[in-house]
């Protein structure tokens, strides 16, 4: 019951549940938040439970709510009466072209990269200051570096930068908040968003000429928290080497 606990949010799938998985081997509780993915959330919180008994446990919660997000924070404090890590994963990601962009799809991405980090940082800062833990935001390198057509997603995820910025400063000396800015780690899901030769064309982009995996942001993740008590307000890219590219 000493164990350190964590709450992924978006942690059901992808990333979210490499990170899940790679922190549980570590000896970590795990909270997995999901939206809509109830199967896979509950799947993986079972898996979690069979290797170390009640050390798994899965939340719904709509991020785009501050209800949901008020919820979630509380849920996630009392179940075990500590919380170790946030880490803000949840992502909603998609192409906005300018004169297209509903406020809809606004609230969405802005809610989901940007709303729910900083309120459920808000919620948590003090469970976390009590346990000396930390948050760790997902940004992207398209914070800095704008993807053509998904404007209000790199808008989103550039106020992710400054939100873990500004919340290091004002956390300290109790709370550590740094970011992890992956580049080509998984593809969209949607296999039309991109053909194999776009996909080529990021890959020639790349310095180590590969894509990275899910645990390459989860392995990062781990030395953040467990390995870098001296490391905060810092962005971390894990991208091969993308940004060094014009």
């Amino acid at each position: 019951m000493t164990a350190p606990v964590a709450l992924i949010t978006g942690g059901a799938r992808r990333i979210g549940a490499a990170t899940a998985r790679h922190l549980h081997n570590v000896g970590w509780r795990v909270i997995v938040h999901y939206r809509t993915s109830h199967t896979e959330a509950d799947d993986l919180v079972a898996e979690l439970n069979q290797q170390r008994a009640e050390s798994a446990l899965a939340i719904a919660a709509d991020l785009t709510s501050l209800t949901d997000i008020e919820t979630l924070a509380r849920t996630a404090s009392r179940h075990w009466q500590r919380l170790d890590a946030l880490i803000n994963n949840a992502s909603s990601f998609y192409p906005t072209p300018v004169g297209s962009v509903t406020e809809q799809q606004w609230d969405d991405l802005i809610g989901s990269n940007l709303k729910a980090p900083f309120f459920l940082a808000q919620q948590l800062a003090g469970v976390l200051a009590e346990f000396s833990g930390a948050i760790i935001n997902i940004a992207d390198i398209h914070a800095e570096r704008p993807l053509s057509e998904h404007t209000v997603y790199c808008i989103a995820k550039a106020g992710n930068v400054m939100l873990t910025k500004s919340l290091a400063r004002e956390l300290a000396p109790r709370v550590r908040v740094n970011g992890v800015a992956p580049g080509a780690i998984m593809w969209p899901e949607d296999a039309a968003e991109l053909t194999p030769s776009a996909k080529a064309a990021i890959v020639d982009k790349i310095a180590l000429k590969r894509a990275g995996v899910a645990d390459d942001i989860a392995r990062t993740i781990e030395f953040l928290l467990l390995h870098a008590p001296y490391v905060t307000g810092q962005i971390l890219a894990v991208d091969g080497g993308r940004t060094l590219s014009n």
